[in-house]
């Protein structure tokens, strides 16, 4: 990577420029600051997946390109380095999510078409409600192995614990059916079509064993259920005082908030099988999760993107519009 031109004329890096926020309530923007101060230093996200966060989240509805001094500067909140986004951009570009180009001495980064597959394979998951309907049956898919080498079968098993499979018994991985199956996809893409075996099935009532009845073995219903009460335990009150004063959001706080929920709110969720509700806990704290984070990018989205935007300006960059798919996510945002 070449070397950015985002210094200032002393030579040092450009400080991020702040959108402005509209008579930003004084009390409740030093409470957010300070709550953002503690999760960070409580917990620091690693930093590269926090720039999948972003770039999914924020830069792939507008094209998914972006300076890498513009990058820099969106990182600049959460406490990265230049050094230590550069690195990460550099290790997603080695892994096949980027690809970079060169401008002079500038560099820009754009999604690769295996990019811009996996962040729309996470995006349905993050961004819509789980599926109720559910008739009873389910998928499996079974590959023997002496049918395929060890690399192969875990990922595949790597793969379709994306999509919410688990394993059920050896060399088969099962979940319940619903919605478009991505099994083909993944199997040919894999290379495997020629040894998974993929079935639809239903369990027998009167069997002594049912896959219904495994679903608390098969999949971490435990673990993941006290993720999500830590999450609404970690956001709620911060969130609250954005619900305070709705007319006077600061920009980069907002985007730097709803940044760290989707990248939590996204760990917690791509382990979740999101099971129909009949194969749940009765107080399964996932639904509210959602409604969690739904309400606050509702109410955040917009002045959100004006930090975006104003980051991006600070470049000499314009930034498309965003996509039809982002006015969609949780069901809709106002445009």
């Amino acid at each position: 990577m070449r070397q950015d031109d985002a210094v200032s004329l002393s030579g040092r890096p450009a400080r991020p420029r702040r959108a402005r926020a509209p008579a930003a309530a004084p009390g409740h923007a030093r409470t957010i600051a300070h709550w953002i101060a503690r999760t960070l230093a409580a917990d620091p996200p690693r930093a590269r997946s926090l720039i999948v966060t972003v770039w999914g989240d924020a830069l792939a509805p507008h094209d998914g390109r972006v300076w890498l001094a513009t990058l820099i500067r969106l990182m600049a909140p959460f406490g990265l380095s230049d050094r230590l986004v550069r690195t990460s951009v550099f290790r997603l570009a080695r892994d096949g999510w980027v690809a970079g180009e060169t401008h002079g001495r500038r560099s820009r980064y754009r999604l690769t078409g295996e990019g811009a597959r996996r962040f729309a394979q996470a995006h349905q998951r993050i961004y819509a409600p789980a599926d109720a309907a559910w008739t009873g049956g389910w998928e499996m898919v079974i590959v023997p192995p002496d049918a395929a080498g060890a690399a192969q079968r875990q990922a595949l098993r790597e793969e379709l614990a994306w999509e919410g499979f688990a394993t059920v018994a050896p060399a088969t991985l099962a979940r319940p059916a619903h919605g478009e199956s991505p099994t083909q996809r993944i199997v040919t893409a894999l290379g495997l079509a020629h040894a998974a075996m993929v079935l639809h099935v239903r369990d027998d009532p009167g069997a002594a064993s049912t896959l219904a009845a495994r679903a608390a073995a098969a999949w971490p219903l435990r673990a993941l259920a006290a993720d999500y009460r830590r999450l609404i335990g970690s956001f709620g009150t911060v969130i609250d005082r954005f619900r305070d004063t709705p007319d006077h959001l600061d920009p980069e706080q907002c985007f730097v908030v709803r940044t760290l929920l989707i990248h939590a709110y996204r760990r917690v969720l791509l382990r979740d099988p999101q099971l129909p509700a009949s194969l749940l806990p009765p107080d399964w704290p996932g639904a509210a999760a959602y409604a969690l984070t739904r309400d606050f990018y509702r109410l955040t989205h917009a002045v959100a993107e004006r930090h975006l935007v104003a980051t991006c300006a600070a470049d000499g960059d314009t930034l498309p519009p965003a996509d039809t798919a982002f006015y969609a996510r949780f069901g809709g945002l106002a445009t």
